[in-house]
């Protein structure tokens, strides 16, 4: 063979060998970042884990307290209840959506006894527990929009060309994104603006 067919068939197979090293570095570098955002999105679902729980534990309170004031209202206080089962049972966006949204909504019902009960709106024990609630779900509305936004994130890299063929072959899938009701968005007008005429003023520093 020439000299010369050497030489080609040499500076073909750098040619091919650079090639393969640029694919290599650039597939790691796709599976990094895919690995961060993975990483991101599980710290964004333990941040709402933790405002999820907090809501959770009010429920017990809650509960009391309205049974105490109206017993008759056992059918909404056993779904109350039964939901928050339900939703403690719960472990990732995909099993918490409808449990969470279930127990917002039942949160909701109970927050609307308040405008036929007057009683029970005066009672400071209900009333420490709606401020203790919609901080938690004020909390939880920037746990929710950190977390879909690293859902984002996330979908955009698995599903995106050519990225989509590192997360195909490494095993990344799609973040389900999560949404939840806000039970205290039921509070009524005149109970809310109690609630904020009565926050205690904050701490001088």
């Amino acid at each position: 063979m020439p000299s010369g067919a050497f030489g080609i068939l040499g500076l073909s197979g750098a040619v091919v060998a650079l090639g393969l090293t640029a694919a290599l570095v650039w597939a790691v570098l796709v599976y990094n970042r895919l690995v961060r955002a993975r990483n991101q999105l599980r710290e964004a679902w333990s941040g709402i884990e933790v405002q999820l729980k907090r809501r959770h534990d009010l429920v017990p309170a809650l509960v009391e307290c309205v049974k105490g004031f109206r017993s008759h209202e056992r059918e909404l206080l056993e779904a109350l209840v039964r939901d928050r089962g339900a939703a403690v049972a719960a472990t990732d966006a995909v099993s918490a959506s409808g449990p969470e949204s279930r127990l917002g909504r039942d949160l909701g019902r109970v927050i609307a006894l308040a405008e036929d009960y007057p009683e029970l709106r005066a009672d400071r024990q209900f009333l420490k527990l709606m401020r203790e609630l919609v901080n938690v779900e004020e909390q939880l509305q920037f746990a929710r929009r950190y977390y879909n936004g690293s859902a984002r994130d996330l979908n955009n890299a698995v599903e995106s060309f050519p990225s989509n063929l590192v997360a195909k072959s490494a095993g990344f899938h799609p973040a389900a994104f999560f949404e939840v009701e806000q039970a205290s968005h039921r509070l009524p007008p005149n109970l809310a603006r109690h609630l904020a005429e009565s926050d205690p003023p904050p701490s001088a520093s």
